[in-house]
């Protein structure tokens, strides 16, 4: 009997096993992913440079009240601290992670333990002045003072092309630095493009695939996994010949008269948009293809026979049955698209380049981990409410 010792006895070996076998996996994504992820975006809001390497400066910082200058003793704590970097060869860290803050630093920073190594006297703030006249100037002291803390929300203002003034207030950037805001816009707009003309291309293709006999479905099936089977570079390369201004399109359009002189089809939004659905759209075919193959024909045969129409058919009783897969397929596409980079960095031209650029370049580049962060917490934070929003579109769907 289900409630009896004998079966509870039998569950509990089984709940065992199950602990057992999922376990090391769970733990192998804790460390080989969830790790990782979660200690570089931590990188977005902490300041691990100067607490770690200014020890005497943070102790000063958090003495000044941010109001005017600070004093002599908060002057010669960052005059050790200088020396102590430069002997121990970790300046630059500090230098780089203060010009982020205030452009300049790097060379005052320098300049001043060039002028420390000589012998220049640093017993209070008017030595560091004469060294250097920007010792002088509040900016300079409200940027240590925004390095100083361990929690900063600097790169995360930078990354909405803000930043925090010497009163601290939050200002606008420069027009001609302001970037970030309009790269984020646009890679959430062609992701959302993107995802909308896989969902127009791969529906009819996945409804073409669920309703062929099962051994020409799988012969078509391949054909759609055949792009799997080829880097994206290459897919992406190809797409490249294919829309040149003598290429493969253009002059196949002109030889059937459908246009008189070439397209512009590459390094455009264009190019990318066609590039990047081809290269995402098995990705939207193959979970409603799932969906779609498990709906019984059943119920549309009786709202026939009780004569309703193809089409009320299909949009009445078919089609919000495949709504879940089409979101599921749709959100799938989404998430890839934000993280694309070589297919607009190839196929695109200036102004088609997408956040994931920024986010490789100070990786890689820069070496400017917290604005890498900062950018991809921006990423999540839109995919978050996507994933919320197609849960709830999907229990909206009427059943």
């Amino acid at each position: 009997m289900p409630g009896s010792p004998a079966s509870a006895g039998t569950a509990r070996p089984r709940a065992w096993w199950t602990f057992a076998v999922t376990v090391p996996l769970a733990l192998f994504l804790l460390v080989t992913f969830v790790g990782p992820v979660a200690m570089m975006l931590v990188r977005g809001f902490t300041n691990p440079e100067l607490p770690a390497l200014w020890p005497q400066t943070v102790a000063a910082m958090e003495r000044w009240n941010g109001d005017g200058l600070p004093d002599d003793a908060a002057a010669r704590a960052v005059a050790q601290d200088i020396a102590a970097t430069r002997r121990a060869g970790t300046l630059s860290r500090v230098a780089n992670r203060l010009n982020y803050d205030m452009v300049g630093s790097r060379s005052l920073l320098y300049r001043t333990a060039d002028q420390l190594d000589q012998g220049a006297a640093a017993s209070g703030l008017a030595d560091l002045g004469r060294i250097d006249p920007r010792w002088q100037e509040r900016r300079t002291w409200a940027a240590i003072r925004h390095g100083s803390a361990p929690v900063t929300s600097f790169y995360l203002w930078a990354a909405l092309d803000r930043r925090m003034a010497a009163d601290g207030t939050i200002q606008r950037v420069e027009p001609a630095q302001a970037v970030f805001v309009d790269v984020l816009l646009r890679t959430f707009k062609i992701s959302l493009v993107v995802a909308l003309l896989c969902a127009l291309l791969g529906y009819p293709l996945a409804y073409l695939l669920a309703t062929q006999p099962e051994r020409r479905a799988n012969l078509l099936l391949i054909l759609v996994l055949l792009p799997f089977w080829t880097s994206a570079l290459v897919r992406t390369t190809a797409w490249v010949v294919l829309l040149q201004s003598e290429g493969v399109v253009n002059n196949m359009l002109q030889q059937v008269g459908a246009i008189d002189a070439p397209l512009a089809l590459i390094y455009n939004r264009l190019g990318v948009y066609i590039a990047m659905t081809h290269v995402l759209l098995p990705f939207l075919v193959l979970p409603l293809y799932g969906v779609m193959r498990g709906i019984s024909n059943v119920e549309m045969r009786a709202a026939s026979s009780l004569g309703a129409n193809p089409f009320t058919v299909f949009r009445r009783i078919y089609f919000p049955q495949t709504v879940p897969g089409l979101i599921a397929g749709m959100i799938i596409v989404f998430t890839l698209s934000l993280g694309y980079y070589i297919t607009p960095a190839l196929v695109g031209g200036g102004a088609d380049q997408m956040i994931s650029g920024s986010i490789a370049f100070y990786t890689n580049q820069s070496l400017n981990w917290g604005m890498a962060a900062a950018l991809s917490l921006l990423l999540m934070l839109p995919l978050a409410l996507m994933l919320y929003a197609g849960r709830y579109l999907t229990r909206a769907v009427p059943a």
